[in-house]
């Protein structure tokens, strides 16, 4: 198991704790120092079941910059939403939980991450 996290995220923290008083064994990974490529981002999407805007902060300052509230959201625009959120990882919604069984979840309850925990 992995999760993905913003030191700095308060959603971030309670995931991790919640992980560690369940005793799961897992990895962190800061993703704005580790920033995943646009095909870790696909891999990741396909995890979740989810679409590129599905996971996309759009209150961010970045998504502004880039229009990205405007931005289509369909097939032709996928692999644009995918780019920018490889270019800008503060875009990435968090924190996300990759389970050993192939899925993940956008960990921002605690339901989710037990959900996440029912899934090793």
């Amino acid at each position: 198991m992995e999760i993905w996290v913003n030191p700095a995220c308060s959603k971030s923290r309670s995931a991790l704790r919640l992980l560690d008083e369940a005793d799961a064994t897992y990895t962190v990974r800061n993703y704005l120092a580790d920033a995943p490529g646009a095909g870790e981002i696909r891999e990741l999407l396909g995890r979740l079941g989810l679409e590129p805007w599905d996971i996309t902060r759009l209150q961010e300052p970045a998504a502004a910059e880039l229009g990205l509230a405007g931005r289509p959201r369909d097939a032709d625009a996928r692999e644009r939403w995918i780019a920018a959120l490889a270019e800008r990882p503060e875009l990435i919604q968090r924190p996300i939980i990759t389970a050993d069984d192939g899925t993940a979840v956008v960990a921002r309850t605690e339901e989710a991450v037990r959900d996440a925990l029912g899934r090793r």
